[in-house]
């Protein structure tokens, strides 16, 4: 009898230790898929932006940031490092300011980290920059209207353009085969959409119509690159507690309901780790769609 439980505990000590050697090892992995990759973050300073910048340099990829409010930026600069952080603050729509985002994540970290190769162009682009806005097509507020379609589909349109025309003119054609060199090396668009532009909500139908956008973008986007070895990634966010409903315009009683009844809500952080799991995978494997709800939370 003791010989037979000495057995049980000498294999499930074995057991227990090759799986703790099989998760670092997986760890590792997700790590390598990271190191050395370029970032570039939109939406950065709060929120969902701020918890993916922290994450990623975490991780050691060196990260352009943008947002409109360029005291946040420099002051997540300053604590996260200025040798592994570059800011570039302005308008996410603006042609020019995607433009300089892109060319500094190029210029200021392409050439000199480590195996990074001279030149490189950013490989893994974070669109988070997004507004919301209360109330449907019949009460919501109209001034609002043309901003909220500026950010949160001509900004996301005009980066996915311009990043992925870079990331396909930096691979040869020739290499995207079954073995070729882009296997080497992960590139991801990642862009961040919103439960209700699958399941749209009554109460907030117009800011439900952009994220309808995002998510057919995101689509058809993942059709004409994923051939070419990008991966495209649309993440949706359920209740997620930060500026986002204040800016939006959401009553604070209402909220408080809501968590109530579906919470605790989703932190920024919570979307950032599922970010971070997605982009770390190897480039064969694209986690292409995914909804993040609070367990809670049954609809929408």
């Amino acid at each position: 009898m003791e010989k037979r439980e000495a057995g049980r505990k000498e294999k499930h000590t074995a057991r227990k230790g090759g799986a703790t050697h099989c998760c670092r090892e997986l760890q590792w992995e997700m790590a390598e898929f990271l190191r050395n990759r370029i970032g570039v973050v939109t939406g950065a300073s709060s929120g969902i932006g701020e918890a993916v910048a922290r994450a990623l340099v975490d991780a050691g990829c060196p990260l352009v940031l943008n947002a409109r409010r360029k005291e946040k930026l420099e002051s997540l600069r300053k604590e996260l490092g200025d040798e592994d952080v570059a800011i570039a603050p302005g308008d996410c729509a603006d042609a020019g300011v995607i433009a300089h985002m892109l060319d500094l994540a190029k210029d200021q970290f392409g050439g000199g980290k480590g195996k990074i190769s001279p030149k490189r162009e950013a490989d893994l682009i974070v669109i988070n920059a997004g507004r919301g806005l209360g109330g449907t097509a019949l009460t919501s507020d109209e001034s609002q209207w043309d901003d909220l379609i500026r950010t949160n589909i001509t900004g996301a349109a005009r980066l996915i353009r311009a990043a992925g025309k870079r990331l396909l003119a930096s691979m040869p054609e020739s290499e995207i085969r079954h073995d070729g060199s882009w296997l080497e090396r992960p590139r991801d668009i990642v862009i961040l959409g919103s439960v209700v532009g699958r399941h749209v909500s009554p109460f907030s139908s117009f800011y439900s119509c952009t994220k309808a956008a995002v998510q057919t973008l995101a689509e058809g986007t993942r059709r004409e690159l994923g051939p070419k070895g990008i991966r495209v990634t649309l993440v949706e966010p359920a209740f997620v507690t930060s500026e986002f409903q204040a800016v939006a315009g959401y009553s604070p009683e209402w909220y408080t309901q809501m968590v109530e009844k579906f919470g605790p809500m989703l932190s920024p952080a919570d979307v950032a780790r599922a970010i971070v799991f997605a982009v770390s995978q190897p480039a064969h494997v694209h986690l292409s769609d995914f909804l993040i709800r609070p367990t809670r939370q049954e609809y929408p």
